[in-house]
């Protein structure tokens, strides 16, 4: 191996790490969801957060925290509904009363609505998650993943 290919390598593997320290909270794509015009059907993503981290709930403790958000593209399904993970009230130095986090492994579950005139087959609806990570010393900018999902519609 030579240089300039030695040095090009060291650099991904330098920007690869900072990505991975800059993302606390990673999002697996969801299954596909298969649902029949007319129906409803459930689909279930899966986020993790790293060790140390934790974000405020969909509901959180005061009116200026950043809850925990997911919205979608609005079609070719109707959001019928969106359940969040069950919050634990923690206490942090910095916080005078204990606020309504989640942390570790979760999952969000989106309740969606075929109308009866859908278009049949595939497609990809996109999630937003929106978050503000925090530890127990300070918090992270507020950020947006996108989350893909497939749909088939019947």
């Amino acid at each position: 191996m030579n240089l300039k290919t030695s040095i090009t390598v060291l650099l991904t593997a330098a920007i690869f790490c900072v990505a991975q320290t800059s993302t606390p909270l990673t999002v697996a794509p969801g299954e596909k969801l298969r649902i029949k015009r007319g129906q409803t059907g459930t689909a279930t993503i899966h986020a993790q957060l790293k060790a140390g981290y934790h974000a405020n709930s969909d509901k959180p403790s005061e009116d200026y925290l950043i809850p925990l958000k997911l919205t979608w593209t609005a079609s070719p399904l109707e959001v019928a509904g969106v359940t969040y993970p069950a919050p634990k009230v923690e206490k942090y130095d910095f916080a005078d009363k204990p606020l309504s986090v989640v942390s570790g492994d979760f999952d969000i579950a989106t309740k969606f609505k075929a109308p009866a005139n859908a278009p049949n087959g595939p497609a990809i609806i996109t999630g937003k998650l929106r978050y503000q990570a925090c530890t127990e010393k300070m918090c992270l900018p507020p950020k947006t993943v996108e989350v893909p999902l497939t749909v088939d519609i019947q």
